[in-house]
């Protein structure tokens, strides 16, 4: 069963990790549909970032970014390829859903791809209550995105 920590940013097996997640998402829709934040974002102020580790591997990340008080997005969302479909991704978006409750968030909101590489997040987004919705934040009408929210309780 996989463990869950707070992410080390300095860790070089989680830089690549997170690397690769970049590198995934390449294909699927232009630089310019892309949102994925990097190391320096992910760094930033309003960022919780977690890492599943099983052994001495990273099998996936999630992150929260704080958009405005009561609402977080969720960002980094990646299970290692191999593992895939074995419940990782479950695990890490109940931790930091309920990290998020804990903290008072009563919504979540999130952008992922429209391409059917991204069929299975969607599948389990809907799973854990999020919608579909308009666009957030900074976001605009996209054909590569899906936006999607959760109010918490």
């Amino acid at each position: 069963m996989p463990v869950i920590t707070r992410a080390d940013l300095d860790d070089v097996r989680l830089l690549t990790f997170l690397q690769e997640h970049l590198d995934d998402l390449a294909p699927t829709a232009p630089p310019e549909s892309r949102h994925a934040l990097d190391v320096d974002g992910l760094r930033g102020p309003g960022v919780r970032m977690w890492v599943a580790h099983d052994g001495g591997d990273i099998v996936g990340t999630i992150a929260l970014a704080e958009l405005a008080l009561g609402h977080d997005e969720l960002k980094s969302m990646r299970t290692a390829p191999h593992r895939r479909g074995s419940g990782i991704g479950r695990l890490l978006l109940g931790h930091a859903l309920d990290d998020a409750r804990e903290r008072g968030v009563g919504r979540v909101s999130l952008e992922t791809g429209s391409a059917d590489f991204f069929a299975p997040a969607r599948a389990l987004y809907r799973r854990a209550g999020f919608v579909e919705c308009a666009p957030f934040a900074s976001y605009v009408e996209d054909p590569h995105s899906v936006f999607m929210t959760t109010t918490l309780r």
